[in-house]
């Protein structure tokens, strides 16, 4: 037995058993209870929730509406719909039938809202009673029904053959209001309440005055109805009948 446990061959047991020692502690040992990549990000997340405490729950934003969040399209539509609905109760606040017929329109109009068609209404206003007193005829005619226009037509041509002239300023406009609404298979109709305040006087061809006032303000009060096609390309709509209440 001796004669195997030489000087030489120690040394070599000795050398084998430190190389193998420092391959241990290098590469490690499996033992079966190593941490898998899934357990090590868990406790790094671990560390991260004991580092801040502060970071809950609450820090995390959850949409109210997750359908919408991931639905640009149906997140207008439901934006618009809440625009449109605001602007019903502040414009037609206590009229279900009118407000049910303005909804029709909108369906079948994807262009109109009640705040936007008062809007256009009144720049609408103010166009047609200027250039009726302007005597203009062709803008009237782009704005006007055609039995309207004949009208206004009419009216201004008399005035002419007269020899008469309108003075004319538009002051302004504190009201308009929507007063009745209709909807049928082709026609869509809006008749809306005007309060203007103008400056007109009427002369004639000696610029004496024959009617109305040079300095003072007055009140108009209108109603007229404004009609469309709602489903046709053309998006403007005609006044189709007048009536003045004072």
């Amino acid at each position: 037995m001796s004669e195997f446990l030489d000087f030489p061959t120690l040394v070599v047991i000795g050398i084998a058993i430190f190389v193998l020692l420092r391959l241990r502690s290098v590469l490690g040992t499996r033992t079966g209870f190593e941490k898998t990549r899934q357990d090590r990000e868990t406790q790094k997340q671990n560390q991260r929730k004991t580092t801040n405490p502060q970071k809950s729950s609450e820090d995390v934003v959850v949409p109210l509406h997750p359908d919408l969040a991931e639905n640009p399209a149906m997140e207008e539509a439901a934006r618009n719909a809440r625009k449109f609905d605001a602007e019903m109760d502040r414009l037609v606040p206590d009229n279900p039938e009118l407000r049910q017929t303005l909804l029709d329109i909108s369906n079948v109009d994807e262009n109109f809202t009640p705040k936007s068609f008062l809007d256009g209404a009144g720049s609408a206003y103010e166009m047609i009673v200027t250039a009726f007193a302007a005597g203009d005829k062709p803008t009237l005619k782009n704005l006007l029904d055609k039995e309207v226009f004949e009208g206004f037509e009419a009216a201004i041509d008399a005035r002419e053959k007269l020899g008469h002239r309108v003075d004319f300023t538009f002051v302004g406009l504190p009201n308009i209001s929507y007063v009745q609404a209709e909807l049928d298979k082709k026609t869509a109709s809006l008749t809306l309440r005007f309060d203007a305040e103008v400056v007109s006087a009427t002369k004639d061809s000696d610029d004496n005055l024959i009617e109305g006032h040079e300095e003072q303000v007055v009140n108009l009060a209108d109603e007229w109805t404004f009609a469309r096609n709602p489903r046709s390309r053309d998006p403007n709509w005609k006044l189709v009948a007048t009536d003045q209440i004072s």
